[in-house]
């Protein structure tokens, strides 16, 4: 069985094994966790603080300061148990990183 198809494949399933080939990125998790970011870490955190990427098990937040970096780290127990649900692409740990 050839791995090429008779027609194109969709540009999100394109994409997707794209990131997961060079930078093993998932986007589906990544996508669902900025939907649900505002209920994982509250209004006020979720304001400032952003999930970029799930890299490798890990959910990168981008924050605006070392307040915030410091922050998500206090909270990182919280965050990777709510985001548990979503079984083998839950990340495993968080790293913040500051961008300004």
């Amino acid at each position: 069985m050839s791995r090429y198809t008779d027609g194109p494949l969709p540009l999100r399933l394109s994409l997707q094994k794209l990131a997961r080939r060079y930078r093993k990125i998932d986007l589906e998790a990544i996508d669902i966790i900025r939907h649900r970011w505002v209920e994982t870490v509250g209004p006020v955190l979720a304001a400032r603080c952003t999930p970029s990427a799930v890299r490798d098990g890990v959910l990168v937040v981008s924050v605006p300061s070392g307040a915030f970096a410091q922050r998500v780290s206090r909270d990182e127990g919280m965050i990777l148990e709510h985001l548990a649900d979503l079984g083998s692409s839950a990340p495993r740990s968080v790293r913040a990183i500051v961008e300004n």
